[in-house]
């Protein structure tokens, strides 16, 4: 049984080239040379493409005679992946932190390998997961309650100081700011023309809170009501060079300082895309498996529709699984030059 999944035989091969740990889990590499089937991402020397056959998991490469191979262990994916998706069911069921050690235990691994199988598939720490988590119920928290005291405890927190010195550095804001839609943010802004079109940036005292092509500030107003906007001043100049930087040389975009903010599943999906290098890309399905949450696939595409920082936070990355761009807030004119740009840079 050949791979028998959307992904054909030169997109695996390809994968297999790259090594990419995306793909662990979709496919099996069999080897018939030496009779051994292979992860993906398999650290070995790359064997002869006419030795090559693709199977959809372990036990088909099984049932045509070939044998785990025992430096990558191929069959312990769908174990790591059982794993992750326990601990985070546990982390999302628990009112208390959970310490690595337990988390580890339930598992089976240790704490360390448990630490680095967490990190790598969603992008966060277990222990930063739980903060993002706590967070994104804090939100909610605020929206509903009449009082910040009353979101404090219905989010988890032990008590104001924590709460205050968990969000403090996450909103931007106070938690009470942040309830009345933003109201007292001071927001600078400017349009400015790019390679790609009009490009607006708005930024905060922290870093840039919104950018995007061909909008207005009429738009800005829109998604900021109760926000004092300004326009540019001398003041905030570097952080606008910095962003028209990032979007003309996508390799600095990473070094300019953003001010957004997200439910705990945006932001893994954000850390996801960020991940992913310039001039590459994912398809929704592997950017969920990536996060733990595989059937998430929809849930990636709203994540990335809800991104304010176009470029800086990378969804035109983000694929459908049959490889066409899919959908771009800004137009697929603009995602394909984005892509065009980073592959050759």
């Amino acid at each position: 049984m050949t791979l028998q999944t959307s992904l054909d035989d030169d997109a695996a091969w390809q994968a297999v080239l790259a090594r990419d740990r995306h793909f662990d889990g979709r496919f099996v590499t069999g080897v018939l040379s030496t009779g051994i089937y292979c992860r993906p991402s398999c650290p070995a020397r790359h064997p002869a493409r006419a030795n090559v056959r693709f199977f959809v998991d372990g036990a088909a490469a099984r049932a045509a005679g070939l044998r785990a191979c025992r430096r990558c262990l191929p069959d312990d994916v769908a174990r790591d992946e059982r794993a992750v998706l326990d601990a985070i069911a546990a982390i999302r069921g628990s009112d208390e932190p959970l310490a690595l050690a337990a988390l580890a235990t339930q598992s089976g691994y240790s704490p360390a390998h448990f630490q680095r199988l967490f990190t790598r598939n969603t992008g966060l720490s277990p222990a930063a997961y739980a903060r993002a988590l706590r967070s994104e119920r804090a939100h909610t928290a605020l929206s509903a309650a009449d009082r910040v005291t009353d979101a404090v405890y219905d989010a988890g927190y032990s008590g104001p100081s924590r709460f205050y010195a968990a969000m403090k550095g996450r909103t931007g804001m106070e938690p009470s700011v942040w309830r009345r839609g933003g109201e007292g943010m001071t927001i600078h802004w400017a349009v400015m023309p790019c390679s790609l079109g009009d490009l607006l940036v708005a930024v905060t005292a922290k870093g840039v809170c919104r950018l995007s092509f061909n909008e207005t500030a009429a738009d800005l107003a829109k998604r900021f009501p109760n926000a004092t906007l300004h326009a540019a001043t001398a003041g905030t100049s570097d952080m606008f060079n910095r962003a028209l930087a990032g979007v003309e040389a996508p390799a600095t975009a990473a070094q300019v300082p953003i001010d957004v903010r997200g439910t705990a599943f945006q932001e893994l999906v954000w850390k996801a895309l960020s991940a992913i290098p310039p001039g590459e890309t994912r398809s929704y399905a592997q950017i969920a498996a990536s996060i733990g949450r595989p059937k998430a696939v929809r849930a990636v595409g709203s994540a990335c529709g809800a991104n304010q920082v176009a470029v800086l936070i990378p969804c035109h990355r983000a694929m459908r699984t049959d490889g066409t761009l899919g959908g771009y807030a800004y137009g697929l004119d603009i995602k394909s030059a984005l892509l065009d740009k980073e592959r050759k840079a």
